[in-house]
């Protein structure tokens, strides 16, 4: 017979399946906490990059613009259209290839969230390495 105070085989049993699902639930809230602060500092990464990239962007095309004027202004008398047409042709040149060079670099999302996938790797690692026994 067991005692009146100590817990029997069937709720120690429960008791530690209690345990074990509340550990399993804590660990993933914190790899879930992980997730979302990683994503939050991504988002704002990708924002503030964004916003400088476009005023950057607006600077330089005013200042194309302006640079375009001034080498038609000064070549003018000698070869006009010919050196707006060279000139327009050169900026649709550099404009596709930073187009084709930035659609590359958006399609490789290599350091989204690699530091929560890391720590899922490791703990996966341990756990593996816990159930052989090692």
């Amino acid at each position: 017979m067991t005692e009146p105070g100590a817990p029997s085989g069937r709720e120690g049993l429960f008791a530690s399946l209690r345990r074990l699902l509340a550990t399993a639930l804590e660990l993933a809230q914190v790899r879930i906490e992980l997730l979302l602060a990683e994503a939050e500092r991504e988002k704002l990464r990708i924002f503030d990059g964004l916003l400088w990239a476009g005023i950057g962007l607006m600077l330089l095309g005013v200042g194309v613009i302006l640079l375009c004027g001034l080498i038609v202004a000064v070549l003018w008398q000698y070869h006009g259209l010919v050196v707006l047409a060279v000139l327009t042709l050169l900026l649709l040149i550099a404009g596709a290839v930073l187009i084709r060079h930035a659609r590359g670099r958006l399609r490789d999302p290599a350091g989204m969230l690699r530091a929560s996938v890391d720590e899922l790797r490791r703990d996966l690692a341990e756990l593996k390495r816990q159930d052989t026994g090692g």
